[in-house]
């Protein structure tokens, strides 16, 4: 007995991919998920009765502190730093991949919750849970206790830290447009106005009824009433305002421009701007630049983000991660179709697109990061705007689950794809 475990123990230290050992890949694979999973843990404890310092209406404050000011931030001191406009035509397909990503995990979101059947009204929720991975804070951390290791197998720990975390941000601003216009839309209340539905005293017709929606189910950016202020802004130009101006007004409506233009996403257009234009960027981003005071207090605000959002989200366990209405089956569903269905489709993705000649050549980081981004749990993100639109508990619990067999499914997938690429 002693001497099987004893050649398990060398078995496990034996140099694999990268010269990296099979213990050594699964820690690096483990440890950010498992300070995911302890900052959650402390947002249940400030938000138990026992501490009760994050109530309800506090995680909302704070679900709203993270999307108006901090997530900004964050995108904008880093995507601002790394991107030149050169990096911007080199680095295309990371945009589309995580769109390709959402699109693939959408699809297979679909196909697993028409099989399952969520109880109503969680169809769309059962979709965008599959389809929408963590490209954010998760792989930031995961990149960041990888290239910590002196024996990390992509090199020099600054470069390997550097281009890491360039090529995770520049995939941000695309995620945070997916995050404000299709996961705001799939996430909107069903007709009855609240998540908080007797199954068993459904009406026969989905008739819309007014109510009155508690303040942590009211997203913090409202949608416009497209319809009402369309024939507002038509009426208007009967007293004298100019056709062009009532246009643009008319279009900016319909188009729902003021929900798409949220504060994460001014701040990678303007990152992007500033970035691509050399004199901006050494006025603004560089260490020495007059200016670097901004970037900098941007940058302290935006290391806040991932703890006030994971301390939000482990806050709204409060009744356990059984207390949602989702089931069983749901749920088991969603963590299998996020961590086993979706990673083997992305690898796939990424391999075509290296074999087309898309990628950078001999850049094994870029590959291994557009590899993270189709094998991360669920977004987040995503669950802090379920928070907003009033199904907070469910996300909860969901993102509880997945990230705990996310310890086990991403050592698998990083130990699998090490030995691909080295």
């Amino acid at each position: 007995m002693m001497a099987t475990m004893g050649r398990f123990l060398m078995a496990l230290e034996t140099e694999g991919p990268g010269g990296q050992s099979l213990l050594g890949s699964i820690k690096i694979a483990v440890l950010p998920i498992v300070k995911v999973f302890t900052m959650c843990a402390l947002g249940l404890l400030m938000a138990s009765k026992y501490v009760n310092i994050l109530p309800a209406s506090g995680r909302r404050l704070l679900n709203g502190l993270v999307f108006s000011l901090l997530l900004p931030c964050l995108i904008f001191s880093q995507l601002g730093q790394a991107v030149t406009l050169q990096k911007m035509l080199d680095w295309w397909f990371i945009p589309m991949n995580v769109v390709l990503s959402s699109i693939v995990g959408s699809i297979i979101g679909f196909i697993v919750a028409s099989i399952v059947r969520p109880p109503y009204p969680f169809f769309k929720f059962t979709i965008i849970h599959i389809g929408i991975g963590n490209i954010g804070n998760v792989p930031l951390v995961l990149i960041g206790a990888l290239c910590r290791d002196q024996n990390n197998p992509f090199g020099d720990s600054l470069k390997c830290s550097t281009d890491g975390t360039a090529y995770i941000s520049f995939g941000q601003w695309v995620g945070a447009i997916i995050l404000y216009t299709y996961v705001f839309n799939m996430l909107a209340p069903p007709p009855e106005g609240t998540f908080d539905i007797d199954n068993e005293r459904l009406p026969i017709k989905s008739t819309p009824v007014k109510t009155d929606v508690a303040p942590e189910q009211t997203p913090l950016l409202a949608q416009e009433e497209g319809d009402t202020e369309g024939d507002n802004l038509v009426s208007s130009s009967a007293s004298g305002k100019s056709k062009i101006k009532v246009i643009l007004a008319l279009v900016y409506d319909k188009l729902k421009l003021k929900q798409i233009l949220q504060p994460p996403i001014i701040a990678s257009i303007l990152a992007m701007t500033l970035g691509a234009v050399p004199f901006l960027k050494k006025l603004i981003f560089t260490p020495e630049a007059p200016l670097f005071f901004f970037t900098d207090s941007c940058m302290i605000l935006g290391e806040a983000m991932i703890p006030c959002i994971l301390l939000a989200l482990g806050g709204n366990l409060i009744d356990g991660p059984g207390s949602s209405k989702l089931g069983f089956k749901t749920t088991a569903a969603i963590v299998f179709a996020r961590l086993v269905l979706v990673p083997p489709v992305g690898l796939g993705i990424v391999m075509l697109a290296d074999k087309l000649g898309f990628l950078p050549p001999d850049d094994k980081m870029f590959r291994f990061v557009l590899l993270l981004q189709h094998s991360m749990p669920t977004s987040v993100l995503s669950g802090a705007v379920a928070n907003l639109r009033g199904c907070g508990r469910e996300a909860a619990a969901v993102l509880f689950w997945v990230h705990i067999f996310a310890v086990i499914s991403m050592a698998v997938w990083i130990v699998l794809y090490l030995s691909i690429l080295f």
